[in-house]
């Protein structure tokens, strides 16, 4: 199966070659709601080379905190961050999952950094919640299902 989407201005787009959807996660560390300019950002978790991408994309590299290098890539056009990779999880690629062309039928299998979360989120009883970052093999066993 593939899924689409791509930026705010139309520019730049991807398609995921993957058989589900399913590893979606929400962040709620200050963090991602500076990134994104909201109360948190959505992601979908799928594996890097599932991504084909058209148009006109932009990588930058940040540096976090632990050292590992975050390779951003989001539209030339209007900047939209459509994915990230990171040196700490090769192989890995996690999409803005808002920039997915149908994403009101995905949902969150759990929120991280919840401890950061703005007061008037309300997160759906029985989802799996975490202070901070969870535990690898957690966070992946969740993310499985």
């Amino acid at each position: 199966m593939t899924f689409t989407g791509g930026c705010r201005c139309g520019a730049a787009r991807y398609e995921l070659a993957v058989d589900t959807l399913t590893a979606i996660y929400c962040c709620h560390c200050t963090d991602c709601q500076r990134w994104s300019g909201s109360a948190f950002s959505e992601q979908a978790v799928v594996p890097e080379t599932a991504i084909q991408a058209t148009g006109p994309i932009v990588e930058f590299t940040v540096t976090n905190e632990s050292g590992a290098l975050s390779h951003q890539r989001t539209c030339g056009v209007c900047h939209n961050r459509l994915w990230n990779t990171n040196s700490s999880r090769p192989g890995i690629a996690v999409v803005r999952a808002g920039t997915l062309d149908h994403n009101r039928t995905i949902e969150p299998l759990v929120h991280i950094w919840v401890k950061s979360k703005q007061p008037w989120v309300t997160i759906a009883e029985g989802v799996p919640c975490f202070d901070e970052t969870p535990p690898v093999a957690e966070f992946t066993a969740i993310l499985s299902r």
